[in-house]
């Protein structure tokens, strides 16, 4: 015989904290509101706009609305969709819906080295504590954190991670000793 299980539905207190917003200065108040649409931007404030809301949007709108226009790329796509309007853009969020799907990270490190792009890029979703200071490596600086165990850990003034890396990235390291291949934070 095959037994179910009845799945309780979730109340307010299993339900996971709103995101806030850490940068590597502390928490601060977001100024950024993800919308699903270019209509966001009729009104006050900055937005986020997923890619095909950001593709879009007429040029010349892109470019008044530069200073209040984030994009939101989802794991799946392309870094070339933005490439030739980052110009336009004043936030790159890189979402994270799981914690295996890395795919933003080459995303971030792309954006920095290859692409020149120097304003904020931000990480959404599943940011945990783990995977934090290898974000800060790879050019993140601003992260939505909504896990509870990263956030006392930010509260509490721990960022985590190594001294020592192997690999370089985009912030530059000091190679300490003989080993140039031994990199430093």
């Amino acid at each position: 015989m095959i037994s179910a299980t009845v799945l309780e539905p979730k109340t307010a207190a299993d339900a996971q904290p709103a995101p806030r917003l850490w940068t590597p200065g502390g928490f601060r108040d977001d100024e950024w509101t993800h919308a699903e649409s270019g209509d966001a931007l009729s009104g006050n404030g900055r937005f986020i706009l997923p890619l095909a809301a950001v593709l879009a949007l007429n040029p010349d709108a892109r470019k008044s609305a530069r200073e209040r226009l984030g994009v939101l790329l989802q794991p799946g796509d392309k870094l070339d969709a933005i490439a030739g309007i980052l110009d336009d853009l004043s936030l790159v969020a890189l979402a994270f819906p799981a914690f295996n799907d890395g795919r933003s990270f080459s995303k971030a490190e792309l954006l920095r080295s290859r692409h020149g792009f120097a304003g904020p890029i931000r990480a959404t979703g599943q940011v945990l504590v783990d995977q934090l200071p290898h974000m800060l490596r790879l050019g993140f600086d601003e992260f939505e954190v909504s896990h509870p165990v990263l956030i006392r850990r930010l509260e509490s003034g721990n960022a985590g991670g190594l001294g020592l890396y192997y690999q370089p990235t985009t912030s530059q390291a000091e190679k300490p000793g003989a080993y140039s291949w031994r990199r430093t934070r």
